[in-house]
């Protein structure tokens, strides 16, 4: 008995082992991610000249600053860096306002109505979504400028409220509603609109905020259409202004790593405080 028990220990603890080892995989690779960020968050406390001084022998205080400094920061927004960000929050902001508006009754139409070419329209939605921005950026840019439309803020919105892959999350979810509810609300004699309104609308509470989700970050990591569109610098948004801080001779590399980390937190709290309803959407956009 004695014997048997020695035998068969090792084979209890092994696949305890086994179990924890995709865990600790995920802790040594979530830490090998967060140390280049880690870098750039003590560079934004550094002064710039030595920022870069302590590469060649890394250390504990390559990632742990002993002269933490805000200096970055309060230079940072002392100048037109605070105005591009507020310019990134507001174009943003109006973009997933709008942007989920379309999306939705887009959406909705989409899903309820049955006409013809509904698939073709359906086809040409998912295609506008593989189709790079950034092809057809330039010659866009060309139509902006002839309606009056550069360094404008709705020139600067206008791309972004189509969204084909917006429409295609909430279209799917749409598809998961109930086709009784429609029925019976028409038999109460409720509009469309109504039906968007009262039915559509708070049943898709988690599919709409993935797909604002999904607008927010198309809007705020946009680069090449804000430069050229929005060229006044009373008009740039933050990517823009991040790329202006690096000068032809000298680079502050406090007052950039400082403006990265701000472009950065700012959508990451919006990520982390959304992302159980971005899964959500993801989920049920396969339930049809």
């Amino acid at each position: 008995m004695r014997t048997t028990t020695a035998r068969r220990q090792p084979t209890g603890r092994r696949p305890s082992a086994l179990r924890h080892a995709p865990l600790a995989t995920a802790v040594v690779i979530g830490l090998l991610f967060a140390l280049p960020l880690l870098w750039v968050l003590t560079g934004s406390l550094r002064p710039g000249d030595k920022v870069l001084a302590g590469l060649d022998r890394l250390s504990w205080r390559s990632l742990i600053p002993t002269d933490a400094t805000v200096h970055n920061y309060v230079t940072l927004f002392q100048g037109d860096f605070g105005r591009a960000v507020l310019n990134s929050i507001g174009v943003a902001a109006v973009t997933v306002l709008l942007g989920l508006l379309l999306s939705a009754m887009a959406a909705f139409a989409l899903s309820v109505f049955r006409f013809r070419g509904r698939g073709l329209v359906f086809a040409v939605i998912l295609l506008s979504f593989m189709i790079p921005f950034d092809a057809i950026a330039i010659p866009l840019s060309d139509v902006f400028r002839d309606w009056g439309l550069q360094n404008t803020y709705t020139g600067l919105v206008l791309p972004g409220i189509g969204n084909g892959l917006a429409i295609f999350l909430l279209r799917q979810f749409f598809l998961a509603v109930p086709r009784e509810l429609v029925e019976a609300a028409r038999m109460d004699g409720l509009g469309w609109w109504g039906i968007f309104v009262k039915i559509y609308v708070p049943l898709s509470r988690p599919a709409l905020i993935g797909a604002g989700l999904t607008l927010f970050t198309f809007q705020w990591q946009s680069y090449m259409w804000p430069l050229l569109v929005g060229t006044e610098p009373a008009k740039q948004l933050g990517p823009i202004a991040l790329g202006t801080l690096q000068g032809q001779m000298v680079v502050d590399y406090g007052q950039v790593f400082a403006a990265a980390v701000v472009l950065t937190v700012i959508p990451l709290v919006v990520l982390l405080r959304l992302q159980r309803y971005f899964t959500q959407s993801i989920a049920g956009s396969g339930l049809k």
